[in-house]
């Protein structure tokens, strides 16, 4: 991916004995450089009883560190906004391990409130626990993957066990609380190790196909299921189980740099990473190969040519179910060179749908047309009656590539050492829209033998795909000639 950079940052500083005043200049543009807003913000108000944070109409927009965790931390008459929450727990990871934010806001709990001291005011702890309570939950609740590490289960336990010693009422809710996190790690670890078995599978049968080509193939595609409408449905099942193990963490971790004002090696060197959105960047990839695979194999044009039209067919359903995803996972594999040159095979296709999907996807203008048919679908499923309609999975690579151009395209820190907190209420934006998004459930039923196929069944390589595409269809230039001949 080219590296990017679309940001201008100022800043001014006040006289000696004045109050500090800075201006903000922030271009924010789209991935091929065009525009897409600038601000110029002044001045800064410096608001709140913590020195540090700085609002613009009532906006935070920057503070340090140190008053951004002091801002998490609930009081007797203060409880942070849940969008504050969730966008300071996703970003503070780029400047702070979460063990260590951990670390400070169990500290300041504990002082602040006087919780490690056992004469602490019975009144103020009642006050203060349910408030102190609902954050850790939020945190368990939205962030889980962070608990793997045990220096945040020991703080954790360290702060819940204070809250729970004084009233059986909070000791009921810690409970609850740590029986709901040890439930979701539980589902975690389970899935990981259902993915490694999948992967393993599919390995196998790869390693027999090669071993013995022509007895390792006795299925395809249209002899497991011939309607597109039901493959397109398994294809949502298995979109959507991955989209719902991703953790919102992990779009920061995909980019995380070493912050300049940090001595420490990176804030995930130490931590044990989930993986789940490498995995699902995987699955789209295996999808585009599994269907220049299927397309590949059959030895009859005739017979190539229905594969096409049928997997034309099933992206067709996925554009309507609203999983862009595995639509444009099978565009991708239709245009794959070795599928591309089959033009004997291709004419004998009706392509005039395939048009119709190709032009919905068209990368030209930053992907507009997919831009307006994706906020059709979420407008849908905002305002939807049935599961189905609130199905919205999107083309996630370019979810990644939208998320990583914001990140390269302002910085994360101001030239005073403030967090840029306007750059990440725009990063928490972005990730609370897919939030929603992965939280549905499928509302199809599912087939194993079909869910089974699509995700083991053996494909080939590109070498393997430019074989076969050659012995369908010969090669027909000096280059085709010359590269058959290097794959036989």
């Amino acid at each position: 991916m080219a590296k990017f950079l679309a940001e201008l940052l100022g800043c001014t500083l006040p006289d000696k004995g004045t109050p500090p005043l800075l201006e903000v200049r922030v271009a924010i543009l789209d991935p091929f450089g065009h525009l897409i807003s600038a601000s110029v913000v002044k001045p800064l108000e410096r608001v709140g009883s913590y020195p540090g944070l700085y609002y613009h109409d009532n906006n935070l927009v920057s503070g340090s560190l140190e008053a951004l965790i002091h801002h998490l931390v609930p009081t007797m008459d203060y409880y942070p906004d849940r969008t504050y929450i969730f966008t300071f727990l996703l970003s503070s990871r780029l400047f702070i391990h979460p063990y260590e934010l951990m670390s400070k806001v169990c500290h300041l709990c504990m002082e602040q409130q006087r919780l490690s001291d056992p004469q602490a005011d019975k009144v103020i702890v009642r006050k203060i626990a349910p408030k102190i309570l609902q954050l850790l939950t939020e945190w368990t609740e939205t962030f889980p993957y962070d608990f793997r590490d045990e220096r945040m289960m020991r703080s954790l336990k360290e702060l819940t066990h204070r809250l729970a010693s004084g009233d059986e009422v909070y000791r009921k809710a810690v409970s609850q609380m740590s029986q709901g996190l040890i439930r979701r790690l539980t589902v975690l670890s389970q899935y990981e190790e259902a993915l490694g078995k999948i992967n393993a599978t599919a390995a196998e049968r790869l390693t027999a196909l090669k071993a013995k080509p022509q007895a390792a193939i006795q299925r395809d595609m249209l002899s497991i299921c011939n309607d597109p409408f039901t493959v397109a449905q398994q294809l949502t099942h298995i979109e959507l189980e991955r989209l719902s193990y991703i953790g919102p963490e992990e779009f920061v971790q995909a980019f995380v740099q070493k912050d300049p004002l940090d001595n420490d090696k990176s804030c995930f060197s130490d931590h044990k990473k989930a993986s789940n959105l490498e995995a699902y960047v995987e699955w789209f990839n295996r999808l585009s190969y599994l269907v220049a695979t299927e397309i590949c194999m059959p030895v009859k044009k005739k017979h190539r040519a229905r594969v096409m039209e049928f997997f034309i067919d099933v992206a067709r359903e996925c554009f309507n179910i609203g999983n862009f995803n595995s639509l444009m996972a099978i565009i991708s594999g239709m245009n794959m060179s070795p599928v591309s040159r089959l033009k004997k095979t291709w004419s004998k296709v009706k392509t005039a749908k395939f048009d119709i999907l190709e032009h919905q996807m068209d990368p030209s203008s930053n992907f507009y047309n997919y831009r307006t048919a994706l906020r059709g679908a979420t407008q849908r499923s905002i305002t939807a009656n049935s599961s189905r309609e609130k199905i919205v999975i999107p083309f996630f690579s370019l979810l990644i590539k939208d998320i990583y151009f914001l990140n390269e395209g302002c910085a994360n820190r101001l030239q005073n050492g403030h967090i840029n907190f306007e750059k990440f209420w725009e990063l928490a934006k972005q990730v609370s829209e897919f939030m929603t998004w992965k939280k549905v459930e499928c509302p199809f039923e599912k087939d194993r033998k079909i869910l089974q196929y699509l995700l083991t069944a053996p494909v080939f390589t590109e070498d393997a795909l430019y074989l076969a595409s050659y012995e369908s269809e010969g090669p027909e230039n000096h280059m085709e000639k010359d590269r058959w001949k290097s794959l036989r």
